[in-house]
């Protein structure tokens, strides 16, 4: 039998406190996370929230906050690369550990940003290298379904 465990930002919050750190200044670094991965998100989806995000919010708020304050708002928003430079090495990543479906949505803001359908190839085309054809081959097949989705949609650029 199991049972589910969660813990809510105020009984972090307390527990914190309790070891010595302030309510307001933990409120607003966590408030200032998530501000800052919206703007990552939005910024990178056409001012658009991320569908994959929102519907992981309504199962497990948990997952979804801890994405868009950490993963987005601490490290997708460091200054240290452009945003182009930032997807491509996402596409590459996710389609070298074989997450297709994480790939096709960097690849999406990858092309939202100005990167070309032809750069994205040759990056799966690298992807043979370290990860092997199998794992090519799968991002591949994700992007051709990323560009002909764009192609399908109205109003829409590939």
């Amino acid at each position: 039998m199991g049972f589910r465990f969660q813990i809510s930002h105020k009984a972090i919050a307390a527990a914190l406190v309790l070891c010595g750190a302030s309510t307001a200044a933990l409120s607003q670094t966590t408030e200032e996370r998530l501000q800052r991965g919206d703007a990552v998100v939005r910024s990178l989806n056409n001012g658009a929230p991320q569908p994959t995000l929102e519907r992981m919010r309504q199962e497990f708020p948990f997952l979804a906050e801890a994405t868009q304050g950490y993963a987005l708002g601490d490290v997708w928003s460091r200054p240290g690369l452009d945003n182009r430079t930032r997807q491509l090495a996402a596409v590459a990543a996710f389609a070298s550990i074989g997450e297709p479906a994480f790939m096709k949505i960097h690849a999406g803001y990858a092309l939202n940003i100005g990167v070309s359908e032809s750069e994205l190839k040759e990056v799966i085309y690298m992807v043979t290298v370290p990860a092997g054809f199998p794992r090519a081959i799968a991002a591949s097949q994700a992007l051709s379904e990323l560009f002909a989705e764009r192609r399908a949609a109205p109003g829409k650029q590939p």
